[in-house]
């Protein structure tokens, strides 16, 4: 009564568009999210792991460490892949050399 009959109207033929613009505009989201994911995430995260390798391989006697359980000792003896730590006067322990998380400065561990 109040309210009258809408009728849709027809729509212009859409124009010729080419396929390779229209799928390229409908990706363009899903790539910029990409990049953003590789600047914010994974380039901080590879230079994290490079910064831990050469921190890992300048390891030498006498450095004082921290394992990653959270314990601190002298490195004692250091091998390829396993360093020995000493943590108390006569207690040493065996440790891969990954599982060192920080080399603290001289002075620090007594």
């Amino acid at each position: 009564m109040f309210i009258s009959d809408a009728f849709a109207q027809a729509a212009p033929a859409a124009a010729a568009d080419s396929s390779f613009a229209g799928s390229l505009t409908s990706m363009l989201p899903l790539v910029l999210m990409f990049v953003v994911l590789y600047f914010v995430m994974i380039r901080p995260q590879m230079k994290r792991q490079k910064e831990h390798k050469a921190m890992i391989d300048a390891i030498a006697k006498g450095d004082e460490v921290v394992i990653g359980g959270g314990v601190l000792g002298k490195i004692s003896k250091v091998g390829d892949s396993y360093i020995h730590v000493e943590v108390a006067n006569g207690v040493e322990i065996q440790v891969q050399r990954g599982a060192v998380v920080q080399v603290l400065p001289k002075g620090t561990y007594k």
